[in-house]
């Protein structure tokens, strides 16, 4: 896979990622006690800032007829996501994203535990990594970078019915790992928020940010004979394990993102004691 977007569950807190830096990457210890850093534009070196706009120029072509409506209005459509000018600034992205649907950006720097990530979107706040990928990371990475956080999440939060998926979302995690549900919501995250496909205009589009933000995934999801693409069912998905480190065998596809809302709506204490008995 181009680009491995991390479950919310993968991460052990350690006070460091996996791959620590001396310098944005996995640097903890500046951060606050919500785990959110500063962003300073001064720190994207040119060369950085060029990789970005070589990111983005290969995915923008690739989007069109790929991406869902929802997802090309934004980065199409929106001065505040043109993203053809540097890695963008939060400040600046937030003022028009608080208008939209009342969500805001924040840093971090990398990935985040359970319980700081979901009250995050519980909060209608979103974590963005602050660090973009080396250049030998330009086609696979292996964990979430300013790049997949920024390119492949954050357009979607500007539609409103997602924008409030994903604060509901943030609750339900929450409660999940209170009853031990959490893997098989993180199961439903993967499946939707990650690698999810929707049918627009009779077609399979993509709306996933980890469909959008790799050119391999993006091409392979939507063209390939090799995977199922099956409807998408809660409890399908919440069953179905998941593959970090390569393309996916199943996708799910959702008839609208209505039906994401709706379907996710009811409590799923009893969803979760049905699975759990499955597993006994």
């Amino acid at each position: 896979m181009d680009s491995v977007a991390t479950p919310p569950t993968a991460f052990d807190i350690s006070g460091k990622t996996s791959d620590p830096n001396t310098g944005l990457r996995g640097n903890y210890a500046a951060m606050a006690a919500d785990f959110t850093v500063q962003q300073h534009m001064s720190d994207y070196s040119d060369a950085g800032q060029a990789r970005w706009l070589r990111l983005v120029e290969r995915q923008l072509a690739l989007i069109p007829g790929r991406a869902c409506d929802e997802f090309l209005n934004a980065v199409l459509g929106n001065p505040a996501l043109d993203m053809r000018h540097g890695i963008p600034n939060f400040a600046d992205v937030n003022v028009a994203l608080k208008a939209a649907t009342n969500w805001q950006l924040v840093a971090v720097p990398g990935l985040l535990p359970d319980d700081v990530f979901f009250t995050h979107l519980a909060n209608r706040r979103f974590p963005v990594t602050v660090w973009l990928r080396e250049e030998s990371e330009f086609d696979y990475i292996v964990e979430p970078d300013i790049f997949h956080d920024f390119f492949g999440h954050v357009p979607m939060l500007f539609t409103p019915i997602y924008a409030d998926h994903l604060e509901a979302y943030g609750h339900g995690a929450l409660k999940a790992k209170r009853l031990g549900g959490l893997d098989w919501l993180a199961r439903l995250y993967w499946y939707t928020i990650e690698f999810g496909l929707i049918r627009e205009h009779g077609k399979v589009l993509a709306y996933g940010a980890g469909v959008l933000s790799s050119p391999k995934e993006l091409i392979y999801a939507l063209e390939s004979d090799i995977p199922a693409r099956l409807p998408f069912d809660v409890m399908t998905s919440m069953r179905s394990a998941f593959l970090i480190d390569d393309v996916q065998t199943t996708y799910f596809v959702l008839d609208s993102l209505q039906q994401l809302r709706d379907d996710t709506a009811p409590d799923f204490t009893p969803l979760y004691e049905v699975l759990r008995a499955e597993m006994a």
